[in-house]
């Protein structure tokens, strides 16, 4: 078969809404592995607060990108987008169809779309805006960033301090959106891509989300983040589940609050990755 006619199967959608469960059924059909496309399963010290794939599903279907890399790695979606075609390149070889798993938006638009080549640091810039957030507050840097590029504010880990000082960082060197790196150009890839956007009703999600949540901690979920306390200043660590309980051990919240705030800030999330994908039409429902 030639390569404009091989399919790669990208399922995407908000956190919890099930898309492992569905994807390894769609490898089994299609007699595929698993490329995932997740911006924090690809840590290796990150095995519960990340939900990923649990050790007997692993088994039943062969996965990439999962566990591969350590959080003290420096990754980025165009490393990704490079390693992950390199390896679907070679894969096509031996099969027709291919599944992508995945809820990064940012990485699915790199492997499908492609990213312009962002611009490196301007250390003096990223020392500025890095003082900034620590002398006036990660407010002062939301409210500029919602001013200057208000399509990335909707998206973005508004809690991340460091994604927005990149943001900002982008804008002030090039003068251009930095949610405009990502929709400017698209790069004809040689196969053919098609997308399956799973959602359930906003209730149900939640309470998913939340039921999740609860899961994670029975499976040790404290432990996991105690034990990355060394390396809590990593990108890797700045993410949903994490942080709250770094705040936890810092004794600057309660367990039952840090508990709430985990609850809260992976529902905003998954409505941030719905908003990403808001253009996208939901073909397989629940």
């Amino acid at each position: 078969m030639p390569m404009s006619e091989k399919e790669l199967i990208v399922v995407i959608g908000p956190t919890a809404v099930g898309k492992t469960d569905y994807s390894i059924a769609l490898a089994k059909k299609y007699k595929s592995p698993i490329i995932s496309c997740d911006s924090r399963q690809i840590f290796k010290e990150m095995k519960i607060g990340t939900a990923p794939p649990s050790p007997e599903q692993l088994a039943e279907v062969k996965h990439y990108f999962i566990f591969s890399h350590s959080v003290t790695d420096y990754y980025t979606a165009g490393k990704y987008e490079k390693e992950a075609l390199t390896l679907i390149d070679e894969l096509f070889k031996t099969h027709d169809t291919l599944v992508v798993c995945g809820g990064s938006g940012l990485y699915v638009d790199a492997l499908c779309n492609g990213l312009d080549d962002f611009p490196k640091t301007d250390q003096k810039i990223r020392e500025e805006l890095t003082s900034r957030l620590k002398n006036e507050g990660i407010e002062s840097l939301r409210a500029e960033l919602k001013l200057v590029d208000p399509e990335t504010y909707e998206v973005l880990d508004l809690a991340n301090g460091q994604r927005i000082v990149r943001a900002l960082e982008v804008y002030l060197m090039t003068g251009r959106k930095f949610s405009s790196f990502k929709t400017d150009s698209v790069k004809k890839r040689p196969f053919k891509i098609t997308k399956r956007y799973l959602l359930r009703p906003r209730e149900e999600l939640y309470d998913r989300i939340n039921r999740r949540v609860d899961i994670m901690l029975k499976e040790g979920l404290v432990d996991e983040v105690k034990s990355l306390m060394p390396y809590r200043d990593m990108p890797a660590l700045r993410t949903v589940g994490y942080r709250e309980l770094f705040d936890y051990f810092d004794h600057k919240i309660s367990m039952e609050e840090a508990v709430r705030l985990i609850k809260r800030n992976s529902r905003r999330y998954a409505k941030r990755q719905i908003t990403w994908w808001r253009n996208e039409t939901p073909i397989f429902d629940f």
